[in-house]
């Protein structure tokens, strides 16, 4: 405890940019399941409103002292479904 994170709340990532497709092929890869993604368009009135991708802003946490690297998006959905949603354990 001698570098003492200072408490708050930390939006957690890589810190780089990944698409929702991106995390939908991940979990069909985890699932060991062939991806059978289909696209539809975006409504019109959403369109310059929606958020195609996903990506943690990390300077906060860097500013706290941070430094370590993080688990890849694949890594992380590959652990999250074969060692909790696969399992039929309840937490």
């Amino acid at each position: 405890m001698k570098n003492k994170v200072p408490s708050s709340i930390y939006n957690l990532g890589t810190g780089k940019a990944r698409s929702f497709f991106d995390l939908a092929s991940a979990t069909f890869n985890a699932l060991n399941v062939e991806p059978n993604i289909e696209f539809i368009d975006i409504p019109a009135d959403i369109r310059d409103k929606y958020q195609y991708f996903t990506e943690a802003k990390m300077q906060k946490l860097i500013n706290a002292g941070y430094n370590k690297p993080f688990t890849s998006l694949e890594e992380g959905v590959n652990d999250y479904v074969k060692n909790y949603l696969s399992t039929a354990k309840y937490y």
